[in-house]
């Protein structure tokens, strides 16, 4: 990556940096405000971030120097709103105008302005906080605020603190240091990007993998700009990295606004970071983290609405965290819809309360409400629907073609077929290293099955060929289970229902109502998605949104006064499962497949070619065996022969011509009935994955075709 192209690349960074300051609440009464800022600053540059992809992809000018620009002036834009918020601040208040031109020099690399008021920072984020009740200030700066945690924090706090800052420090080198090789990013998510900058639009092209562009591509949308700005892919894990930040950002806040002190928010961060399904996908470029960091981001602005009546520009983050999920990843939504009627709620509730002065007028209040709805819907449909137009104008319905609308939603609704899905999808997720339980259980599930009328193979509630059970419990980022977290939420989920006033005297109410909610989405998932060999990662959104109802019930454990004997018993076994989930999400980041840093495959170790098909190592020498023979010939415009779930992206990366640009690689296979593939006759070379008999099929007659066991190439007479 050039000079130039990281200094671009710095810029929304930066931009980030000085949003979190100039989007930070007003009111007094927000709780995590620099966290609620960090969530704002995330949205608005998220939502830029897309709408730069669709305008200039609608223009035809996917390219590097158009993004550099853009970026440019959203940095300059950002720059100028700060010193003209200190500016209007300097008068009245002394203390933003101290925080922000600091913020500016910060992020412009230029030393901040001295003089004109105190040289203090400010207010600081108040959580996390020992108070059980909500958060309290602390306090202002950075240093400050490590100093008063090391002042006031207990060894069990540090540790839990110093373990989450140092899984995210491993997971950061870890996603620099290896190369994309999840298995869905080689045969779709990456390609997509590829494409996109092949042809300098985003219009749909023929292929034989659908899911290049019938999946939602908002994550995709966002590794187009590392892409274009870097000319490579070097950084493209960093995205779920950001996400994994993002989430913890999120969750943490939500433990406070529902009531829990500092080391709920700890206990919250820890669980969360070092599940093994999070730490592997923080290094990754695979989309559920993404999704998971938006919809979290929806979830704790939606809980905001349980305490006081939205604003304008609350409702405008609510829709923009909405779409960017449905942009993501639809599934995201059967978290995100719960929430938004339990915000839809809260704020009907407050139509109804009379305000500080004068009388309630109850009939406005609904109408500001119904409008605040319809205006969250519309931005929510402005991110996202320009991509949806453009599935329904190419399948003729928003949800694309019917394969997939068939393939992953559940096809029976009855009680028994979800009762099944519901309890298969639960043994995968709670899936542990104990065969005997793990074969018991599954055993136990089928036959129950059975006896209420339903096959537990079915294809109607099974994705594809996929057979129940399969092992998950091993560290692998797209099946890896989750028993630890998944069954301290589970109880945490229980208690908030039943007895929220013991976990949180003072916010009981909104605690049980955000149970509810994600109660909700979870049982909605059982009965939407049907039971797979990987989905677990699907359920990501919901572990993500979970976890902060098991940080405040462990917190409420600790909190509680039990007999001498009972609450050493306690308290080991609480020790005990922190011990295990640290242990799990050391182990997942040190032997998790397909990125580890010890043993076969360590990261340190292996090559960055051999990175790439860790997956399927004996392809390796085979894709660059074809692409070498290809090469050889000078040819330029190549045929692609694949089937839905082959490898794309090497050849992307391996026929590019010596100045780095890529290859005209066109598909002589579509799926999608209005975008034919390319006449055969048309092109200088072949290249296959797959089946060898599909791969000649295509061959005009006369080529020579080389095939090995699962790459092959033709060539046409005399080359």
């Amino acid at each position: 990556m050039s000079a130039a192209g990281f200094l671009v690349v710095v810029a929304p960074v930066a931009a980030f940096v000085l949003l979190t300051s100039l989007l930070r609440p007003r009111h007094g009464d927000a709780v995590a405000p620099l966290r609620l800022a960090v969530v704002r600053a995330a949205l608005l540059t998220g939502c830029y971030a897309v709408a730069t992809v669709e305008l200039l992809g609608a223009a035809g000018a996917l390219t590097a120097p158009a993004f550099a620009l853009a970026w440019l002036l959203f940095l300059a834009a950002t720059v100028t709103a700060a010193r003209l918020r200190a500016r209007r601040a300097a008068a009245g208040d002394p203390v933003t105008a101290a925080r922000v031109p600091a913020l500016v020099g910060a992020a412009t690399g230029s030393a901040a302005p001295t003089g004109g008021g105190p040289t203090h920072a400010g207010p600081a984020d108040p959580g996390p906080t020992s108070a059980p009740g909500g958060p309290t200030p602390t306090p202002a700066g950075p240093r400050a605020r490590l100093a008063e945690f090391r002042r006031t924090a207990g060894r069990g706090e540090r540790l839990l603190a110093g373990t989450v800052v140092g899984v995210v420090l491993v997971e950061l080198l870890v996603a620099l240091l290896a190369e994309p090789n999840n298995y869905d990013s080689q045969t779709y998510h990456l390609p997509k990007v590829e494409h996109w900058v092949a042809q300098g639009g985003l219009d749909f092209w023929p292929t034989a993998i659908h899911r290049q562009v019938t999946i939602p591509p908002g994550a995709e949308y966002l590794l187009l700009h590392l892409r274009l700005l870097t000319g490579g892919d070097a950084l493209h894990n960093l995205v779920q990295w950001a996400a994994g930040i993002g989430c913890l950002v999120a969750a943490t806040r939500v433990v406070a606004q529902l009531g829990g002190g500092r080391r709920a928010q700890l206990l919250t961060a820890f669980l969360l970071a070092t599940t093994p399904m999070v730490a592997l996908q923080a290094t990754s470029t695979q989309t559920d983290l993404v999704a998971a960091a938006w919809a979290a981001c929806a979830g704790t602005l939606a809980l905001d609405g349980l305490r006081r009546r939205a604003g304008w520009g609350d409702l405008l983050a609510l829709g923009t965290a909405t779409g960017l999920t449905a942009l993501t990843k639809t599934s995201g939504l059967i978290a995100v819809g719960p929430l938004l009627v339990l915000w839809g709620i809260a704020q009907l509730r407050t139509a109804f309360r009379p305000p500080a002065a004068g009388p309630a007028r109850p009939a406005a209040g609904v109408a500001r409400t119904v409008a605040g709805s319809l205006l969250v819907l519309l931005v929510a449909a402005a991110v996202v629907g320009p991509f949806l137009a453009r599935v329904t104008a190419e399948f003729g319905h928003p949800l694309g073609p019917p394969r997939l609308r068939e393939s992953i939603p559940m096809e029976r609704h009855d009680p028994a077929s979800v009762l099944v899905n519901a309890l298969r999808i639960g043994h995968t997720a709670f899936d542990t290293p104990l065969a005997p339980l793990r074969t018991g259980s599954a055993e136990a599930i089928m036959a129950g099955s059975r006896a209420i009328g339903v096959d537990p193979q079915d294809r109607d509630i099974t994705f594809g060929r996929e057979v129940f059970p399969v092992p998950a419990w091993y560290p692998d980022e797209d099946r890896v289970a989750f028993p630890l977290a998944g069954s301290l939420a589970l109880l945490g989920a229980v208690f908030a229902l039943a007895r929220p006033g013991r976990i949180s005297p003072e916010r009981a109410g909104a605690l049980r109502a955000y149970a509810t909610a994600i109660v909700v989405a979870v049982v909605l998932h059982t009965a939407m998605i049907k039971w797979q060999t990987w989905g677990n990662r699907l359920l990501l959104y919901a572990l993500v949104a979970a976890v902060p109802l098991a940080g405040l019930w462990l917190d409420a454990l600790f909190r509680r006064r039990l007999a001498p004997g009972r609450r050493s018993v306690a308290a080991s076994l609480a020790v005990t499962v922190l011990a295990t989930s640290a242990l799990a999400g050391v182990l997942a980041l040190s032997y998790g497949f397909p990125r580890r840093l010890v043993g076969a495959g360590s990261v340190f170790t292996t090559s960055e070619w051999d990175t790439r098909f860790l997956r399927r190592p004996h392809w390796a020498e085979e894709f660059r065996w074809a692409a070498d023979a290809v090469r050889r010939d000078g040819v330029r415009r190549i045929g692609l022969v694949q089937q839905n779930d082959n490898w794309e992206y090497p050849w992307w990366l391996l026929l590019r011509d010596a100045e780095g640009r890529p290859p005209e690689l066109v598909a002589l296979q579509s799926v999608l009935p209005d975008r034919p593939p390319a006449d055969p006759s048309t092109v200088d070379a072949i290249v296959c994955t797959g089946s060898r008999a599909a791969c000649v099929k295509l061959v005009p007659a006369g080529w020579r075709v080389e095939y090995r066991d699962y790459v092959g190439y033709a060539l046409p007479p005399g080359r």
